[in-house]
């Protein structure tokens, strides 16, 4: 039998197949090339976990979930933390606000305002994104019942009023169709938040950049040639990585007053040829970033000092299956999801590399989101995942610093 070293990921040098996926958006009018993933589509994409590479799991740990959580009456299509509560939300239209440590469902709002694509908080805020093109802005109070209250949508209604009587602020959309250049033409499928701002990408291939303090719209920038996937900003220095199905992740800084405060191509980060990238997330440090494809594979570049050029130096085959959402945890751990149903556990490598430690099953659907609670629990930390299978579940994730230590965890409680 192989031994677990024989399975760190340096890059490749090889060639290999490639497990491409095509999908469309029947509800929407969206580029034919474009690699999206709707929950039919992804219902249709599954296969039976045998189909994950053979891999030894002598050294793996196993896991049962602490909590399922129950309630959505759509697939779970996103998830944020917002103090002490987890936001999740789904097709349903609804979020529901769960509440730490019990897990016991709070309230629910935004019941009715569309699919329900993205969402991340940011001080006393949540931003959802919706189907329908729109941002919502809600703010959290403690003061009255209705405890997450709608306050806004992006654009503003002052923003649109302020720019709808000048033609030079519509740009095409499609054929004989016109559009606001703060409008997203189509779904918005991913949020970013990062030094004052949010930062919006859409399957109509466009970034845009809102300020926080008046919601006002500041960019809209071509940024792609198909669908943006994903979305992270580098708290260090504030570039924003997208990730696209034109099999490309971008890399966005805001240059100084000269050029006007606004953003430009920093690098491109190369991924497989025809392979939609469909989540990306970057390391503390922001030198650093990691890619999700449509072929199950997850790629790694590093970027020179000024983050203008960078390498591919490490890919592995994660899973059977698309991997759809990625995040990181104490900047050691990488956490992958997939259409397979499962999720991996990563811990990085001083060469870069990635060493597989875990693989979580428990989900009956593919995992569409993933994230990592910021602080330690017990010497681990806690992962939630929210699936196609309509469930949130909630695992504990040791610390494998010490990879002699087996850990089997046992499922403490249901939440219906």
């Amino acid at each position: 039998m192989a031994t677990a070293s024989a399975y760190r990921t340096p890059l490749l040098s090889e060639s290999s197949s490639i497990i491409s996926t095509s999908s469309s958006s029947e509800s929407e009018e969206s580029p034919a090339t474009s690699q999206r993933y709707n929950d039919f589509q992804l219902l249709n994409l599954q296969i039976k976990i045998s189909r994950i590479p053979n891999i030894p799991c002598t050294n793996f740990h196993s896991y049962k979930s602490l909590a399922v959580l129950s309630g959505h009456v759509g697939t779970v299509s996103c998830l944020a933390l917002c103090g002490e509560f987890i936001l999740s939300a789904s097709q349903g239209k609804d979020i529901i606000v769960w509440q730490q440590p019990d897990l016991r469902q709070f309230t629910k709002f935004g019941t009715g305002d569309g699919f329900v694509k993205a969402l991340v908080t940011v001080g006393n805020k949540v931003f959802t994104a919706h189907q329908d093109s729109r941002i919502r802005v809600w703010k959290v109070s403690r003061r009255s019942e209705n405890v997450f209250r709608l306050i806004d949508t992006l654009p503003t209604t002052k923003d649109y009023l302020g720019k709808f009587m000048k033609q030079s602020n519509y740009v095409q959309t499609r054929r004989h169709h016109k559009k606001l250049w703060i409008e997203h033409a189509d779904s918005i499928s991913c949020l970013a938040v990062c030094n004052g701002y949010i930062y919006s990408g859409s399957w109509d291939k466009t970034l845009k950049v809102w300020r926080i303090s008046d919601l006002k719209c500041l960019e809209s920038i071509k940024a792609h040639d198909d669908a943006i996937n994903g979305l992270v900003c580098s708290s260090k220095n504030g570039v924003v990585f997208s990730a696209s199905a034109d099999g490309k992740i971008k890399a966005w800084g805001k240059e100084g007053k000269s050029c006007g405060g606004t953003h430009s191509l920093k690098g491109i980060l190369e991924g497989h040829k025809d392979v939609s990238l469909n989540s990306v997330v970057v390391s503390e440090d922001g030198n650093f970033v990691y890619g999700g494809g449509s072929d199950g594979y997850l790629m790694g570049w590093v970027g020179n000092k000024n983050l203008d050029s960078w390498k591919l130096v490490c890919e592995v085959k994660a899973h059977g299956m698309a991997v759809l959402c990625m995040c990181l945890m104490k900047g050691e751990f990488l956490c992958s999801g997939s259409a397979d149903k499962s999720i991996c556990i990563w811990k990085r490598e001083i060469n870069e590399g990635l060493f597989r430690v875990g693989v979580i099953k428990g989900h009956e659907g593919p995992v569409k989101c993933l994230q990592a609670s910021p602080v330690s629990v017990g010497g681990g930390f806690m992962l939630y995942s929210g699936s196609l299978d309509k469930s949130l579940r909630v695992w504990w994730i040791p610390n494998y610093s010490d990879e002699k230590k087996e850990t089997t965890l046992i499922q403490v409680c249901t939440v219906l």
